[in-house]
């Protein structure tokens, strides 16, 4: 835990705000809030920052987002600057070629990609003087009153706060314990996934290479040079969701290990020796490609942001540009606002519709890398080989498609 600077504006004017989760948009809610004068309080789960993990991107108005909070000369540091995008068929021959920008839709020489670790790591960084960090620890109950939310923690301790915020991703505790079952919020989007790191025995280096048949990809990923691990990804069609590998209280690495080898089998390329390596890796990942879309963001003193409210799921690579972006304007709406409920209102109403567009991406191409026929492998082929001799590209106008509003005024 530590302790706030203090401010010339009195703690018994100030809303004091409990934000639940600690990983892109909740740090970037907490900046805002404490620039607006709120208390605030974080908590999660987890026992420390998270550090390292797979790329992520920061594109569009997020950018802007990052910008603003004085952090993105570091990421600009931190981009990774892939070089190229190799896809293969199902013998590893060679399809295309191309620059990253031309697959994603992204801006060259703007729009970032990251390690996941560096962005949270400068987010944190830039509210751990000024707010109240509590890890190892996340919410249990909530009970919302006219004056509040009273709040008991998994560690039995309680507080009571204003405004309650769930930052806590797509499988949102905090969700949850206000809602119930996440399945009525989730839209499966018929993948499943596995990611982990791996050693680098191609000698792959800032580069992709992406094998593909009908409804699975195994992908290996070179964010550093020859001597670094890959980051491994494999991705597949699965037309019902997977409950007994997925759901939390039936979750059993085991079972997602022999899921994803039993679909792999008899894969060429160098998928034995990534399934292997799967086998051995202590960094697995599994999960499944959806959404959360919910009815509404809000409901009384409590708000979700980021994947919480609106994952828009890893096949848009758009949701750290949501989180940065929906914390941002989550923020603006708090502080321009006498209350809560214009302020939600707001925040939804200003918000809504850039989500809903980067939310539309799947249905738009955004799976497009991931074909389930054969026909639509030969289709996908094709355009990637007129992208590669036309490598000249249109960002994607979703990314964008938000002005960001200029700041609340400060106190």
């Amino acid at each position: 835990m530590t302790s706030r600077s203090g401010t010339s504006r009195s703690r018994a004017f100030r809303r004091n705000v409990l934000i639940a989760g600690a990983s892109l948009a909740g740090p970037t809610l907490a900046y805002w809030l404490h620039r607006y004068g709120f208390d605030v309080t974080v908590v999660e789960k987890a026992h420390a920052p998270r550090g390292g993990g797979y790329p992520i991107d920061v594109r569009g108005t997020a950018i802007e987002v990052v910008r603003r909070m004085g952090i993105l000369p570091r990421l600009q540091a931190a981009h990774i600057d892939t070089g190229r995008f190799t896809f293969l068929d199902a013998d590893g021959a060679e399809v295309a070629v191309l620059r990253p920008s031309a697959v994603a839709g992204s801006v060259e020489g703007q729009d970032l990609e990251v390690a996941r670790g560096d962005l949270t790591a400068a987010l944190y960084e830039t509210v751990r003087d000024d707010v109240e960090l509590v890890f190892d620890d996340s919410v249990d109950t909530l009970d919302q009153h006219g004056h509040g939310v009273d709040v008991t923690f998994r560690s039995g301790r309680q507080r009571t706060f204003d405004v309650v915020v769930g930052a806590d991703g797509m499988h949102s505790g905090t969700r949850k314990v206000l809602f119930g079952p996440e399945e009525q919020f989730h839209r499966y989007l018929g993948y499943a996934f596995a990611v982990f790191t791996m050693p680098n025995t191609l000698g792959l280096s800032r580069e992709l290479m992406m094998w593909n048949t009908p409804g699975r990809a195994a992908a290996l990923y070179a964010t550093g040079g020859a001597g670094d691990d890959l980051h491994a990804f494999l991705n597949f069609h699965q037309p019902e969701r997977p409950l007994h590998v997925v759901r939390e209280d039936l979750r059993d690495p085991g079972a997602q290990r022999d899921l994803v080898a039993d679909t792999f089998a008899g894969a060429g390329w160098e998928v034995p020796g990534i399934i292997k390596a799967m086998h051995q890796a202590d960094d697995l990942f599994f999960d499944t490609a959806g959404q959360i879309r919910m009815p509404s963001w809000s409901s009384g003193r409590v708000a979700f942001v980021g994947d919480a409210a609106y994952a828009p799921s890893f096949l848009t690579g758009q949701g750290s540009s949501l989180a940065l972006v929906g914390a941002y304007m989550l923020a603006r709406s708090l502080a321009t606002h006498g209350g809560h409920v214009e302020a939600f209102a707001a925040y939804e109403r200003d918000t809504r519709a850039f989500v809903t567009m980067n939310q539309a991406l799947v249905d738009k191409g955004g799976a497009r890398l991931f074909p389930t026929t054969a026909g639509a492998l030969e289709r996908r082929n094709a355009m990637l080989r007129e992208l590669a001799v036309m490598p000249a590209t249109t960002p994607q106008p979703a990314h964008s498609a938000l002005v960001l509003p200029d700041p609340a005024p400060t106190a």
